[in-house]
């Protein structure tokens, strides 16, 4: 058994080698990574699942927190200084991947799920962009046969939050069958999917984290800051 997981082949779950992902002089601390899901049921399984590959990334050796959205408000409903929106916000500057899990509900993404993404907000907090630059997972749980509409969704939701999304991603069909009385995840190829994309975000992390800045460097806004800049000095001096 390793950490807890007794599905995983010991033999066959290699640690991530981060000397062959990394420089010298870039972080070596473990990876930060966020996760969110879905649903609030009692018994989730947008929760389940990532609270399993919760184990998986902790094994590989990441600090993992997993944001709980019970009492988060509506956007608008609130104020962004609600506890639970700062809350999310805080978790999201402090990661340096992120992992959405969210249930197929009509079609789609639950509205509970993309609360979550609306309240993060695209222009920086404290000089910080709480989501640019940071690798993306994706999983979904179907109650009926394996569907990629919610993937497909987030997939534009991370593209747009100026995210870097992984290839991979993790759709688990009729998930009321995939996890035990204990509520822990079964032995299966849905399992071993999840554990490829876990594994795959530690990689794109690690090779990503120290160049995150200047991957996402874009000329359009240096020349708008630029403007911005002259306007002010310009005004001063008039």
């Amino acid at each position: 058994m390793t950490h807890d997981m007794p599905n995983i082949d010991a033999d066959s779950l290699h640690p991530i080698d981060a000397a062959r992902l990394t420089l010298a002089g870039e972080p070596d601390h473990a990876p930060r990574i966020l996760m969110l899901y879905g649903s609030m049921r009692e018994r989730s399984f947008s929760r389940l699942l990532t609270q399993e590959a919760a184990r998986v990334l902790r094994n590989f050796g990441a600090q993992v927190r997993i944001f709980d959205p019970a009492g988060l408000p509506l956007v608008d409903d609130a104020s962004e200084n609600h506890h639970k929106v700062q809350e999310l916000r805080e978790l999201s500057l402090w990661s340096e991947a992120q992992v959405w899990c969210s249930p197929e509900r009509h079609g789609a993404m639950t509205g509970l799920m993309k609360t979550q993404i609306d309240w993060l907000p695209l222009a920086p907090i404290g000089g910080f962009r709480p989501t640019q630059g940071r690798t993306l997972a994706l999983m979904q749980v179907c109650g009926g046969s394996q569907s990629f509409n919610t993937l497909n969704q987030m997939r534009i939701l991370g593209r747009w939050m100026r995210m870097i999304v992984i290839p991979n991603q993790s759709s688990v069909a009729k998930a009321f069958l995939e996890f035990d009385d204990d509520d822990r995840m079964k032995p299966s190829p849905y399992y071993n999917r999840m554990v490829d994309v876990m594994e795959e975000l530690m990689k794109f992390t690690l090779l990503t984290r120290g160049r995150a800045d200047y991957l996402t460097d874009r000329y359009s806004e240096r020349v708008e800051s630029a403007e911005a800049v002259s306007a002010r000095v310009n005004q001063a001096s008039a």
